[in-house]
């Protein structure tokens, strides 16, 4: 159902001319204006709301180290966005880290590429389709355009037989030398110039980025950069003193220790279970402490009430330890606590946990993380089954990086080195986890995502279709006349309900990889953004682009294959026919994308609008605390859909009308930049920790847009006949798949590994002042002069994010030495019980109560917050009682 359907033939499927009413000028006039709409009043609410909600607006910057020197941005309305203008490339460096750093970088490139590309495309490429392109080629309203007729000369010969040498397109005169269609060359001229021009771009921001990798990396030293990752490793060597014989035997430098995993399931399901019933019963004690008490005859005065007041009713108020400690000593507290209703629970016990009753939640709780306290006591003391991995941490960088970037073994698959993950981004339940296992979930996952990218195509070709007016017509004739009738609601219904819909498909789509992506068995945080990053843009890709261009329709996909098998270059005309068919639609997409969706972003309109709700739905402190805490920035939810803007700017950029894309396209990117690059340093934080390895993702992704640029414009010059000129395109694509190619084997390896040149020993941290890193050797061999060591330099500020992240940690299961946490019931968090206290009496923070001869968590007596009003009862947890007097 498009507009190159044959239009005398009544009884096709295709929109009769007096049908049609495609996409035009008012289309893209209405979604500016929503753009625009959308995008202004978000960014002004942004402007007024960011200097009152700093908790929010400036979380990652008021929990952040004072060392970072990011500079305070003014309360003032506007006056933000110099400052934040000025922050230099370094400051970003030093203050985000460098994934923070490489992100930014990306669309930093964009900017001064399609920059570039739109001056040649408005004032060079642009004049000359004014000038030689038949202006019926830019009006799709009408069935008779000029890319109709030729397309339709072509598609006459679509179900010929491929061996019937007397008919077929191949047969028609070619007008590459027709004087008449002589600007077709210039086509043919940019596409070369606009390829060029981009892996220009890329190759020089390709070696900035590496340049800086390699500075930040090899001056900084913490324990990921001298700790490696062995996998593989045979029964025989599964033991600590084992490996590390077998690393020093090696002659690369000396072991400073081994970490060899463990099935440590056991452990880690009790600490799982414990932080459930932590806050199980942090809940409960919020639910106690939020009941006001009865009035008893005989009650206090009203002077003397104590919790009528905000101060002590509200846990948190100001005073309130000094408040509870005096009306204890007055003799009040007793009185008013025991007429609070404690919370009561239900648990089920005897054979199959067929039975069950009601008690006390407080004292329930409390007994049972008593008990996993032991559990976990007794279970750190415990000897694990070796796993076939271990983290070995060297004394040097230098001989990490030999270790890592050196064959250890002669077996396939046994004895591998790769780096080692940030000790704070393992996914320590996978590092136990059987290789089998891992792989099992790999490919279960990678089924499951290409299982679901075909039921995607379902709803995304129906909506590719279903919107347009020869749909409507056909179902719901009378709605298709009023919509006739009314250009703008057209122009909504049309253009603009599509590219919501797909934009929100981008926002919703990426939750649910991510969840995959975790599920994969992958033993990193880091890992998992990546393959995040990976299957969104699948999805953006595969289901938004090319169903929407190629495909269109799910009945489509066979057709489109099978005449594909006939006719290589099938595809390729194709693709330029719906390209530039659908060339409003991405217009569209774009304009809104950057124009009205990114002050969205900036706003964090999800935060926003979920606050409220976590604000109450919050009941404990502990809960309350985590609110305030920095949101996380996922790659995996804005880098895809990037990389897609920036594929289709490439493929509209040499044709006609495609300065307005590369405009928008600059716009969109400029935005991004400074959308990003404000939630990166204030407002939000990163988790992960890749070590810049998004920038590949992003070369082979430029590299397959370059490709999808040459088949659109080999088709679209093979569409007008200039079959000579479509196939002078043939080498570019070879020479760009080869380019692809030289980058696997050139550049990847140093967006993985440390060279061993890059390493140097830093100058001393002098106290109290930023650290030289020094570099002995110049890029030439020779002695590094003043010059080039300033230019080699990175920013530092005595430490980088990463050696502040990783200060005191160790590769080690956070469930083996982790203190134990106690119930945070009042504002200021509890400290930490520690393995000697575990034994001792625990009474909840916040009153005075008196000793105790039990063990762990006692309720508070008589009196006292918490007390039971009953004279004495017990809970029955297993073989353990908790009496209380």
């Amino acid at each position: 159902m498009n507009v190159f359907d044959d239009p005398d033939n009544p009884d096709g499927d295709a929109c009769r001319g007096d049908k049609w009413v495609g996409p035009g000028r008012t289309d893209t006039q209405v979604q500016l204006v929503i753009s625009l709409a959308l995008g202004l009043s978000a960014f002004l609410a942004f402007c007024i709301l960011r200097p009152r909600w700093k908790s929010l607006y400036a979380a990652r910057k008021r929990h952040s180290d004072p060392l970072l020197h990011l500079p305070a941005l003014p309360d003032s309305l506007f006056g933000w966005i110099p400052t934040l203008y000025h922050i230099t490339e370094q400051q970003v460096l030093s203050s985000a880290g460098l994934d923070a750093y490489v992100f930014l970088a990306f669309f930093k490139m964009s900017m001064r590429l399609f920059g570039a590309l739109f001056v040649f495309a408005a004032f060079v490429l642009e004049p000359i389709n004014r000038r030689f392109v038949d202006s019926r080629t830019h009006d799709p309203s009408g069935p008779q355009s000029f890319l109709f007729r030729q397309y339709a000369t072509y598609r006459s010969y679509e179900h010929a037989s491929p061996f019937d040498e007397s008919d077929g397109p191949d047969q028609d005169p070619d007008s590459s030398f027709n004087r008449n269609m002589g600007h077709l060359w210039s086509y043919l001229v940019f596409t070369y110039f606009f390829t060029g021009l981009t892996l220009y771009f890329m190759d020089r921001e390709t070696s900035k980025v590496i340049q800086v990798r390699q500075d930040y990396l090899g001056t900084q030293s913490t324990v990921t950069d001298r700790t490696f990752r062995l996998s593989g490793i045979p029964r025989e060597l599964r033991t600590e003193a084992a490996i590390k014989d077998l690393v020093e035997r090696l002659e690369i430098g000396k072991v400073e220790s081994v970490t060899l995993c463990r099935n440590w399931r056991q452990l880690d399901r009790l600490v799982e279970q414990r932080q459930t019933v932590l806050a199980k019963l942090e809940n409960s004690w919020s639910a106690y402490l939020a009941r006001k008490p009865g009035d008893r005859a005989g009650g206090e005065s009203n002077g003397d009430s104590g919790l009528g007041n905000d101060e002590t009713e509200v846990p948190g108020g100001p005073d309130e330890e000094a408040g509870e400690s005096e009306r204890l000593l007055r003799g009040s507290s007793a009185r008013r606590f025991a007429e609070r209703e404690r919370p009561q629970t239900r648990f089920w016990y005897g054979f199959l946990h067929l039975q069950s009753r009601k008690t006390d939640a407080i004292d329930y709780y409390s007994e049972k993380l008593r008990q996993l306290d032991d559990k976990i006591l007794a279970a750190r003391k415990k000897s694990y089954e070796p796993a076939d991995l271990a983290f070995v941490t060297m004394d040097s960088i230098a001989a990490c990086q030999m270790a890592i970037q050196a064959l250890i073994d002669p077996h396939p698959g046994r004895l591998l080195t790769k780096p080692a993950p940030a000790p704070s981004d393992i996914v320590w339940k996978n590092t136990y986890a059987p290789r089998l296992s891992r792989r099992i979930r790999s490919w279960t996952v990678t089924v499951f995502v290409a299982v679901l990218t075909i039921v995607w195509l379902v709803p995304l070709a129906f909506l590719a279709s279903a919107l347009s007016i020869c749909t409507i017509d056909k179902f719901l004739p009378s709605f298709g006349e009023w919509l006739r009738a009314h250009e703008i609601t057209r122009s909504l219904v049309q253009t603009g309900l599509p590219t919501l819909v797909v934009s929100l498909l981008n926002i919703a789509v990426p939750y649910l990889y991510d969840y995959l992506s975790y599920h994969q068995g992958m033993l990193s945080q880091g890992d998992i953004a990546l393959s995040a990053v990976s299957k969104n843009f699948f999805f953006t890709f595969f289901n938004i682009f090319l169903i929407f261009t190629v495909f269109n329709a799910v009945t489509s996909i066979f057709d489109v294959l099978r005449n594909s098998l006939k006719d290589t270059t099938y595809i390729a005309y194709t693709l330029a026919r719906k390209i530039e068919e659908l060339s409003v639609f991405y217009t569209n997409f774009i304009m809104l994308q950057g124009l009205g969706l990114f002050p969205f972003r900036l706003l964090e309109f999800g935060s926003v609008a979920q606050y409220p709700l976590l604000r109450l739905a919050a009941r404990t402190p502990r809960e309350r605390a985590a609110l305030a805490r920095p949101p996380p920035f996922c790659y995996g939810f804005y880098l895809p859909t990037a990389l897609l803007v920036f594929i289709l700017c490439l493929v509209y950029s040499a044709l006609p009308g495609g300065f307005l894309v590369l405009g928008l396209g600059l716009a969109y990117f400029s935005l991004g930049y400074f959308t990003y690059k404000y939630q990166l340093l204030y407002a939000m934080d990163q988790p992960q920790h890749a070590t810049g390895g998004a920038w590949r993702i992003v070369c082979y992704r430029v590299v397959l847009g370059l490709v999808v640029f040459q088949l659109t414009m080999s088709g679209y010059l093979a569409l007008r006949k200039a079959f000579t000129v479509a196939l002078l395109v043939a080498p570019l694509f070879v020479a760009t798949l080869w380019y692809g190619w030289d980058f696997r084997k050139r550049v990847e390896p140093l967006t993985r590994f440390i060279s061993l040149r890059s390493i140097r020993r830093a100058a001393g941290p002098p106290e109290g002042g930023d650290r030289e890193s020094e570099s002995a050797v110049s890029e030439e061999g020779g002695v590094a002069g003043p010059e080039e060591r300033r230019r080699r330099g990175v920013f530092r500020r005595g430490s980088t994010v990463d050696e502040d992240r990783e200060k005191g940690l160790r590769f080690v299961n956070p469930s083996l030495v982790m203190p134990l946490e106690q119930p945070w019931i009042y504002q200021d968090p509890p400290p930490p019980l520690v393995e000697s206290e575990v034994d001792e009496v625990a009474a909840p923070p916040g009153f005075d109560g008196p000793e105790s001869s039990g063990r762990g968590y006692e309720t508070p007596p008589r009196g006292a917050p918490g007390a039971s009003s009953n004279s004495s009862s017990s809970v029955s947890l297993g073989d353990t009682h908790v009496w209380r007097d």
